[in-house]
C-alpha cells in the first residue's frame, strides 16, 4: 500500500456500522476577509484567509482578492456573506463587491457600485444581496448571480449595516444617521415596518431566529438596547456594569459589536475602550451581565460558529463559549496576528460547501 492510500485508509472512520470515505468527512472552515480592520494590512494582509475550526484554527490557505484602490493598495473590506448552495462567497470594499467560487477559489466577478458599498447581507436562497451604499440614502438590491442592481430601498438613514432574517422574508436595514431600524419585505422591496426609535443612532445589531427581537448597539452606550420587531417598540436599555466608557480607536462608539449565541442563551457585546467582551444571560429580561473577558486589542465585532461552540471577537481571539476560556488566537501563514470584523463559517464535505454561517451573530433558535 502506497503512502497516499495508507493516509486515506487511516482517515476512513466507522460511523453507525458503515464506513465513511475520507473525502466525505465534514470540515468546518472559518473564512476571514482582509483587510478587515480598516485598510490595515498588518492584521493579516490581503485576501480571504481560511482556518480549520476543528484543528486548532490552523491556517489552511489564502484566497487572493481584487478590491484595490486607484493607488493599487487594498481598500477596506466592509462586509462578507456566502451561500453554500450556490458555492459563492462575496466580499465588499469601500467601492466594490467581489464574488468568489467556493470550490475553485476563482474570482467570478468584481463590480464597482455608485455611492460605494458597506456591510451587506443576502437571502438564504442565495438569490438577493442587500448592499448598503457607503452611508448614503439607499440600499441596492443585487442579483447575486450577476452582480446587477435590480431594485433599491431608500430609507435615507445613512445606510450601513444589514441583516437578512433566517427565513429570508425580511431585510433589516440600519443607518448611521437614524435611531430607527427599517424592515424591508424581500418579496416587494418595500418598507414593511420600523423598530424604534432607540436612544441614539444604530450601530451594529443582530436579530433572534424567530425575528421577534433585535439587539442593537447605539452611539454613546457601553452595552445594547432591545427592540420588539412585531410592535416596533424599544423594550430595554442594558448598560455594562463595572467598566467605564472612554476613548476608542475606531468607530466612535463604546460598543461596536453585539451577537447572540446560536441557541440564544447569551448575548456577547464589545467594549473597545477596555478591550473586553461582556457576556449577558439572554434567558432573562432584561438580560443579566454574567462575565467579562479580556481580549488582545479593542474589539469592534463578534460572531460565532454555527453550533455556537466558539466565539470570534474581531481581535482574532477565539473563545470556547462553554468554558469562556481563550483557546487560541488567529495567525496567518507568516505568523502575523490576524484581526478582522468580517468573518463567517462555511462547512464542507470534501470540496463541496454544505452550509454557511453569517458575519452577524444571529440567533438561530426558532
Amino acid at each position: 500500500m502506497n503512502a497516499t492510500k495508507a493516509f486515506v485508509w487511516t482517515l476512513t472512520i466507522l460511523v453507525s456500522g458503515s464506513f465513511v470515505r475520507a473525502e466525505d468527512v465534514q470540515r468546518r472552515l472559518l473564512y476571514v476577509a482582509e483587510p478587515g480592520i480598516r485598510n490595515y494590512v498588518e492584521y493579516g494582509g490581503h485576501g480571504i484567509l481560511v482556518f480549520d475550526v476543528d484543528h486548532g484554527h490552523k491556517f489552511v490557505k489564502r484566497i487572493p482578492l481584487a478590491g484595490l484602490g486607484d493607488d493599487g493598495k487594498p481598500l477596506n473590506v466592509k462586509g462578507v456573506c456566502a451561500n453554500a448552495a450556490t458555492h459563492r462567497i462575496y466580499v465588499s470594499t469601500l467601492r466594490h463587491m467581489m464574488c468568489v467560487d467556493l470550490i475553485t477559489d476563482e474570482l467570478l466577478w468584481e463590480r464597482l457600485y455608485e455611492k460605494g458599498c458597506d456591510r451587506m447581507s443576502m437571502t438564504p436562497d442565495g438569490k438577493l444581496i442587500y448592499l448598503p451604499t457607503l452611508e448614503k440614502e439607499h440600499w441596492k438590491v443585487i442579483d447575486a448571480e450577476t452582480g446587477d442592481e435590480i431594485a433599491r430601498v431608500s430609507p435615507d438613514s445613512g445606510s450601513h449595516n444589514t441583516v437578512v432574517g433566517l427565513d429570508g422574508r425580511f431585510a433589516y436595514l440600519a443607518g448611521l444617521r437614524s435611531p430607527v431600524l427599517t424592515v424591508a419585505d424581500t418579496s416587494t422591496q418595500q418598507v414593511a415596518r420600523t423598530v424604534g426609535p432607540f436612544s441614539d443612532s444604530i450601530r451594529p445589531f443582530t436579530v433572534n431566529g424567530s425575528q421577534t427581537l433585535c439587539f442593537v448597539n447605539v452611539n454613546n452606550l457601553l452595552g445594547f438596547e432591545i427592540g420588539d420587531i412585531k410592535t416596533g417598540k424599544m423594550l430595554h436599555r442594558v448598560e455594562v456594569q463595572g467598566f467605564e466608557k472612554g476613548l476608542v480607536k475606531r468607530h466612535g462608539c463604546p460598543s461596536h459589536g453585539v451577537g447572540l449565541t446560536p441557541d440564544e442563551t447569551e448575548i456577547w457585546v464589545t467594549d473597545g475602550h477596555n478591550s473586553h467582551m461582556h457576556i449577558f444571560d439572554a434567558t432573562v429580561r432584561p438580560p443579566k451581565q454574567v462575565a467579562s473577558l479580556p481580549v488582545r486589542d479593542q474589539p469592534g465585532w463578534v460572531t460565532f460558529t454555527l453550533k455556537g461552540d466558539f466565539a470570534y471577537p474581531s481581535t482574532g481571539d477565539v473563545f470556547d463559549t462553554k468554558t469562556r476560556k481563550l483557546v487560541t488566537q488567529l495567525t496567518d501563514e507568516e505568523g502575523r496576528t490576524v484581526q478582522s470584523e468580517k468573518m463567517l463559517e462555511i462547512d464542507f464535505v470534501g470540496n463541496k460547501p454544505i452550509r454557511n454561517g453569517d458575519q452577524f451573530g444571529l440567533g438561530r433558535a426558532r
